[in-house]
């Protein structure tokens, strides 16, 4: 046994190297903080286990397939989904994580699983963590970022929150073992922690269409708050950097790009899955347009359609761009030939993306967005710039986040991007 377990640490160690070489050369991890902390952390000991899909994106009930790391059928694939450094799905419908049974089960959808790993490379360096800060992970799930930022600010300075009292035991156990001296408490995230606040560092592992007022108001003077800010759609995420200034004065930042949480459960994303075979079938009847169609790096523009043109997503099966309006069964494919698109359905969706390009042309083509966010509540507003041409736009208030109160049973994640 002791040398099975010294030859799965070397294995892994290995492995963890191999994956900070790529995310270096990707340029994705630039900050030597976070590198030594990447590895650090044992993912293996975090992720024990993972559930793997077997049914196609359509199915329902959903096969799944349970690999067991401790398993010597399973280690060899374990390792591998392990270091691959993408999501991990972890738990089906809030279950008790203590006895679960590998091997193929039927039905249920993810309640938790590890955000991808690009994506909190990109939040921990945008944080600008240092030695001794106070960090708060919102949404903690598995506990990478908590376990990653608390080789960085040292023992007893970082916290976790989680929703769901198996998630959170689990969790806790495991990053025992690793002893960076980290707490997981089981809560509302959406309340953040105030007995710990003030915190000079946040960070949320689940996408909101609104920031809690509760998180800013437990910002340490000077602190950095991460987010991503959600909407139906989930093709164009937004990341909100919130600065509360020594002055305490926040300020507030929306960046459009291709990575973003998932948002917190019970919030429901469209799905073009059940389209695809009829756009194949029928892509819609053609017509002429001057919009070349914009491509995934016009970070700002799509940002913006995420919120000014509603019920929209980018549904990428293969090569080919479809704009899907699922809830109005319409959608649009550009071409075949340059200068034409092919629309489908009641709403001529690619009609809308024109008008906004020009907005967004007239606005100055932003990249990033000014949020204003009342302090002690309010709504919350997002605008481009002052000018009479800046796009701008309201964000749902608080009452329209589902609440997350710590259940064993709690609502559906939608597993549409699974």
């Amino acid at each position: 046994m002791t040398a099975d377990l010294s030859s799965l640490t070397a294995e892994s160690s290995s492995r963890r190297a191999a994956l900070v070489e790529r995310l270096e050369t990707e340029g994705v991890l630039t900050d030597p903080r976070v590198r030594e902390a990447l590895l650090r952390v044992r993912r293996e000991v975090l992720l024990p286990h993972a559930y793997l899909r077997v049914s196609g994106p359509a199915a329902d009930p959903i096969d799944w397939r349970l690999l067991d790391g401790s398993h010597p059928d399973d280690r060899e694939e374990w390792l591998d989904l392990v270091h691959e450094g993408d999501s991990v799905l972890l738990q089906r419908d809030g279950e008790p994580l203590d006895a679960l049974g590998r091997g193929p089960v039927t039905g249920g959808h993810m309640t938790s699983m590890s955000s991808g790993l690009p994506l909190t490379v990109e939040g921990l360096q945008t944080l600008q963590l240092a030695a001794a800060q106070s960090f708060l992970d919102l949404g903690t799930g598995s506990g990478i970022s908590l376990a990653l930022a608390a080789t960085i600010t040292g023992p007893g300075c970082a916290t976790g929150v989680e929703r769901d009292p198996h998630m959170a035991a689990f969790t806790q156990r495991n990053l025992d073992r690793l002893a960076f001296g980290v707490q997981v408490v089981t809560g509302d995230a959406l309340d953040g922690h105030p007995a710990s606040a003030p915190y000079d560092r946040v960070h949320s592992g689940f996408g909101v269409p609104c920031v809690p007022p509760a998180w800013v108001e437990q910002l340490a003077p000077g602190g950095r708050l991460l987010t991503t800010l959600t909407t139906a759609t989930p093709s164009w995420p937004g990341q909100l950097l919130i600065t509360l200034t020594p002055q305490d004065r926040i300020e507030a930042v929306l960046r459009g790009g291709v990575r973003g949480t998932r948002p917190l459960l019970g919030y429901q994303w469209l799905t073009a899955v059940h389209h695809r075979s009829r756009i194949d079938a029928d892509p819609g009847r053609p017509r002429a347009t001057r919009l070349a169609p914009p491509d995934r790096t016009s970070h700002g523009f799509w940002l913006a359609a995420s919120h000014l043109a509603p019920g929209l997503m980018w549904d990428i099966p293969d090569e080919t761009m479809r704009i899907v309006a699922p809830d109005d069964d319409s959608w649009a494919v550009p071409g075949p030939e340059e200068g034409t698109v092919r629309v489908h359905g009641p709403r001529d969706v690619w009609a809308e993306l024109e008008a906004l390009h020009d907005r967004w042309e007239r606005a100055g083509r932003p990249d990033t967005y000014r949020v204003d966010i009342p302090g002690g509540g309010g709504p919350q507003h997002v605008t481009s710039g002052d000018g009479p041409s800046a796009l701008e736009w309201a964000l749902p208030p608080l009452a329209a986040l589902p609440r997350q109160a710590a259940s064993t049973a709690p609502p559906h994640q939608s597993d549409s991007e699974l």
